[in-house]
């Protein structure tokens, strides 16, 4: 288990790194001690040597194998003028395998030989050429066996090895604890706190307060707790969604009683001889049974979802001309002029009701911005087709949408920037514009005004009827 864990697994990487830096050293190093090694026979046999010319030559064999064994060579032989030379000699077991000039020899030919005499087993017969201690001669040469140095370079490798693996495990635990204070325990507090906010995300006291000090780690934090931040928020909008709808859903039944029995004398009412009530009848009972339906619909949007469309295709110039009627009737003082240009036989498909809603949020916020000002204006209302679907758009003369209402515009009770107003009206709109495969856009809002586009496209496929948006 401890290796599933981010330590573990740094602690073995770390082992591992730490050999495979020590095997690189542990080569040349090796070479070196196979050349510290020849070098200190070498050395041996000139004092061998020298005891040999101190006696004149004359030296009885026993002494002359004691030296040869004291220097753990075969033979020497010191060159110290270009004529003479002082030799030391004995048997030798076998020929001469190879010859290794250690004079200048460069560090690759040294490693190189070193790695030779470790991977072969057989005791073999080589001569070393090197210089003279203080110059005492020209060369000196020498023979001797390579299994007594491939035993002392094998003994030499075990101890380097051994002392590199207490290194790398002393160097691991070091970095291992090193890792738990600085990385693993700032990384599980994260966690621990990410459990606690999921257990109750709606509590704001459960978003993480960054407190690391490494950078990285404090941006991940940081990070975190503005994602936490934005969704206890959604989630609190959605929960105040969820009470209106409740509480929009109690309202609506009551209020779906009144207006049916204001259907009902709407009806009586067409009846009527009066020039007067009879054309305005029929707008009266329009008016009602819509507003019977949206009450219907309240509760689905209570639950934050709009029914479906029904589509159909219409005249969409009747539709504008109902709207703009209707607005028309509800200005007040303030001098408002509504132009149209609608072709009269631009026929399109979509949710004839919900895109009556859509178009009255539009034109409503527009006139109350109007009206707002105490200043004349004006409301305009075009659309056409295009290659992908159709295209409407709602633009007014008003002052703009402030910055605050522009940042947040489709936002349910945050796009609202009139005293009074609850920021529902474009929320809904474009989400019901979702609902029908399309996009609500602004198009531009500033000191000349403010204008938004609705793209509907020509086909509306099944998934996005079942799930509008």
């Amino acid at each position: 288990m401890l290796f599933n864990t981010l330590s573990g697994r740094f602690l073995l990487l770390t082992m591992l790194f730490v050999m495979l830096a020590e095997v690189l050293i542990f080569v040349p190093s090796v070479a070196r001690f196979r050349e510290d090694y020849i070098l200190s026979r070498l050395e041996r046999a000139q004092i061998a040597s020298l005891a040999l010319l101190a006696t004149d030559d004359m030296i009885d064999e026993t002494l002359e194998k004691e030296l040869l064994a004291n220097a753990e060579v075969y033979n020497v032989v010191l060159r110290r003028d270009e004529v003479r030379q002082l030799v030391l000699s004995s048997p030798i077991p076998a020929p001469i395998h190879r010859s290794y000039d250690l004079r200048d020899a460069p560090a690759w030919a040294l490693i190189r030989d070193a790695v030779a005499c470790l991977v072969d087993p057989e005791d073999r017969v080589i001569r070393v050429i090197g210089d003279p201690v203080k110059q005492a001669g020209l060369l000196i040469e020498a023979t001797m066996a390579t299994a007594p140095l491939r035993a002392a370079m094998i003994d030499y490798g075990v101890r380097i090895l051994g002392l590199s693996a207490v290194i790398s495990a002393v160097t691991a635990v070091l970095l291992f604890i090193a890792v738990q204070r600085l990385l693993v325990l700032p990384i599980r507090r994260v966690v621990k706190h990410m459990s606690a906010y999921a257990e109750a995300p709606e509590d704001a006291r459960r978003v993480i307060e960054p407190q690391a000090r490494v950078v990285e780690l404090r941006e991940a934090e940081e990070a975190l707790q503005s994602m936490q931040r934005q969704l206890t928020g959604a989630l609190k909008q959605k929960e105040r969604l969820a009470q209106l709808g409740g509480g929009v859903a109690k309202v609506s039944h009551d209020l779906r009683n009144i207006l049916t029995t204001a259907q009902l004398l709407a009806d009586r009412m067409e009846r009527s001889d009066d020039p007067m009530v009879k054309r305005a009848a029929p707008k009266l009972v329009a008016s009602i049974s819509r507003a019977v339906g949206l009450c219907e619909s309240t509760l689905a949007f209570g639950k934050a979802e709009e029914p479906p469309p029904a589509l159909a295709r219409f005249m969409l110039a009747g539709l504008v001309r109902d709207v703009v009627e209707s607005e028309r009737l509800a200005v007040g003082e303030v001098e408002l002029d509504f132009v149209t240009d609608v072709p009269g036989s631009l026929v399109i498909r979509a949710d004839q009701e919900q895109l009556h809603r859509v178009l009255t949020n539009l034109v409503r916020n527009a006139r109350q911005a109007i009206e707002a000002t105490h200043m004349p204006g004006t409301i305009e209302i075009g659309a056409g087709e295009e290659e992908e679907g159709w295209w409407i758009r709602v633009g007014d003369t008003g002052p703009g949408l402030p910055a605050r209402a522009r940042e947040h515009l489709f936002q349910p009770f945050q796009g609202g920037f009139r005293k009074g107003g609850t920021g529902l009206g474009l929320a809904i709109a474009a989400e019901l514009v979702r609902g029908h495969g399309g996009r609500l856009e602004l198009l531009k809002s500033d000191e000349g005004g403010t204008e938004f586009i609705i793209h509907l496209p020509r086909d509306l496929t099944a998934s996005d009827a079942a799930h509008p948006a």
